[in-house]
Parts: structure tokens; C-alpha cells; sequence
């Protein structure tokens, strides 16, 4: 049974070694290379290559854009790695299913396991079962009921996103008097939605002169964005801006608002599509901006899994754990930084 020194595992977001004693310059001059690696910094993770790792990935059903992207995305980070071994299982959104494949990963005693769960709650005893069978767990994403489950989570920022769309939008319209925006929602069962809603909410609390005067949930798909935004289109006869949690969704509401004519108010997206990307570059229609739940960190996971599995650490920190949690930035693009991540844009 392989066993984890959790103390001598790192994250990749660097090549530079981290100093864990620089000021240790007085070795003596029979120590070995190793000796003094071991004595002065903790080793970082880079491209070359180094122990052979083998990653377990259990990810989701790709029913979704970002879903497809998310697999997509650990796929080709982990074929950039010559000492990198990928055992891929089949996506699901059925728990049992789900289940039965990571405890196969565990039997299979691979080196680090990288989950994204259909449901982290009921995930959560594979992830302990993981963990205590000494293999480390990057949760991504849908987070399990108990840090006891994964060595590390990452994943995006749902409050952030609905955070800096209101910055976004409130910037825009901050010198408008009684300027008016409406929001279109994902699935409101869903505790993503309600964070996207709440950062929205708080950060138009920054501009006095904007009231949010409408709100419609839609299901993330084209079609119910489509009939939920001509909805409040009909509702709605003027208002100033349009928050959209999510761009696949944003593909039907796009559809709406060119069916009802309208060109008077602008639009801010949600996740990051290629679609919505190439839009905002166009910037022939109302969408203006998106604000980014970023696939690559399903990437980043496979770096982290990578480091975790060869025992090195994190360039840039003083630390020599690794962090619990890493949260991606939900950064808004717009026309003036849009072909810098056009090449993230999910289909």
C-alpha cells in the first residue's frame, strides 16, 4: 500500500524552488547536491520530466459545454507529461455508478486520484476511502461533505462571478441616474446559483443609482434560456443591463433578444464559451463581457495531482505544504482582453 508523506507534497504553479532556509549560505563543502536540497528548499514541480505518476480521473457526463471542457482540459494537460499516466474513467452523473468507478481507480492503487463528483455529498465516503487507503484526493469543483475526503480542493469562485459582473455592469452605468438591470439565473436548486445571485446582489449594493428590477431561473440549457429571456423581455420593456449566469444558456437568451429586436442595454455572460468570446470580439450585439468559471482548472488539478504524486512542492511560497483550497479568480473579459483567452473558450 503506498503511503503519502503529506508534508513533502506540492502544488505545480511554478518552477522556482521554494527557500526554506536561505540563510543556511554556510554549508559544508562535502555535502551533496541532495543533502543541500533537502537542508535549503523544498523541490518544485516543473515540465520535466521526473517519477512516473499514474492520476485516477473520475469526472462527469458530458452533458454540458464546460462539463466536455473540463474532461477535455485534464486530458491534454496530463498528455503534456512524459511521466504522467492517465486512467480515465468513463463521465457519469449517476452516483452509484460514480462510485463503483473511483473504488475500481483505488483497487487499481493508483498514485493520486483527481475527482470532480457528480455529487459531492454523496461522494464523500469514496473520497475518505481514498484518502485511507494513502491516496491522495484533488477534489475539483463540487466539493465533498468533509476535508477529511481530498488532499486539496480547486475549483471556481461562484460568488466572484456574480461579484465582478456587478463591477462590470456597475462601472458601465455608475453615472446613469435610476439605471435598471435584471438578472438571468441558472438552476435555483443548485447552491451555485444562489452564490452567483448573492455576489451580484452585494455588489450592486456598490452603486446607489442601480436597482436590479427582475430575475428569472433558467435550467442552463439554450432552450430554457431562450423562453426564460423572452419572458423577461416581455416583462420588461426598458432597462439598462443583463447579467446571464450561464453562456450555453446565453446562446438561447441571445436568440430571444434578437427575435424581440432589442439593442438598447447591455449583456454580460457567465463561464466563459467560445461562442460568447467570439461575440464580445465581433461586438456587433449586446453581449459585452463574460465573466469566467475557468475549465482550466481541471488542468490545474493534473498539475497538482502530478506534484502531489512526485512529492514536490509550490515555487513562490514560503510554505512547504501545499494549500487545502485553491479558488480560480473569475476574471471578466470584455473587447480589450478578449483574445487572451480565446483560447480557453469552451464549445
Amino acid at each position: 500500500m503506498k503511503q503519502v508523506n503529506a508534508s513533502r507534497r506540492g502544488l505545480l504553479f511554478g518552477a522556482a524552488a521554494v527557500s526554506a532556509g536561505a540563510f543556511l549560505t554556510g554549508c559544508t563543502s562535502n555535502e551533496t547536491d541532495d543533502e543541500k536540497t533537502a537542508a535549503n528548499e523544498q523541490p518544485a514541480a516543473d515540465d520535466k520530466p521526473g517519477k512516473p505518476v499514474t492520476i485516477g480521473y473520475a469526472g462527469p457526463q458530458a452533458d454540458h459545454g464546460w462539463l466536455n471542457a473540463i474532461n477535455d482540459n485534464a486530458k491534454k494537460r496530463a498528455e503534456k507529461y512524459s511521466d504522467v499516466t492517465l486512467e480515465v474513467t468513463e463521465g457519469s452523473n449517476d452516483t452509484a455508478q460514480q462510485i463503483g468507478q473511483i473504488e475500481t481507480l483505488i483497487n487499481k492503487k493508483v498514485d493520486v486520484l483527481v475527482v470532480l463528483p457528480a455529487d459531492g455529498k454523496a461522494l464523500t465516503q469514496v473520497g475518505l476511502k481514498a484518502m485511507r487507503a494513502g491516496i491522495p484526493v484533488v477534489n475539483l469543483d463540487r466539493i465533498f461533505n468533509s476535508p477529511q475526503a481530498y488532499r486539496c480542493w480547486i475549483g471556481g469562485d461562484n460568488y466572484g462571478m456574480g461579484l465582478n459582473a456587478a463591477h462590470y455592469i456597475g462601472e458601465k452605468l455608475k453615472d446613469k441616474p435610476n439605471a435598471r438591470v435584471i438578472e438571468l439565473a441558472g438552476l435555483d436548486n443548485l447552491e451555485l446559483t444562489k452564490q452567483r445571485t448573492q455576489g451580484f446582489d452585494d455588489g450592486l449594493k456598490n452603486y446607489p443609482n442601480i436597482k436590479k428590477v427582475a430575475r428569472q431561473a433558467a435550467e442552463f440549457t439554450v432552450e430554457s434560456g431562450q423562453a426564460k429571456m423572452a419572458q423577461l423581455l416581455q416583462a420588461q420593456s426598458q432597462f439598462d443591463a443583463l447579467w446571464n449566469h450561464d453562456d450555453d444558456q446565453g446562446v438561447g437568451a441571445l436568440r430571444a433578444i434578437e427575435q424581440a429586436g432589442r439593442d438598447d442595454f447591455l449583456m454580460v455572460g457567465g463561464a466563459g464559451a467560445l461562442s460568447a468570446f467570439e461575440a464580445i470580439k465581433a461586438d456587433r450585439g449586446v453581449l459585452k463581457a463574460t465573466v469566467l468559471y475557468p475549465p482550466t482548472m481541471a488542468a490545474s488539478a493534473i498539475d497538482l495531482a502530478r506534484a502531489l504524486g512526485q512529492g514536490k512542492g509550490i515555487g513562490g511560497l514560503a510554505e512547504f505544504e501545499i494549500p487545502s483550497t485553491v479558488t480560480c479568480y473569475s476574471a471578466v473579459v470584455d473587447k480589450d482582453n478578449v483574445d487572451q483567452y480565446m483560447s480557453t473558450g469552451f464549445k
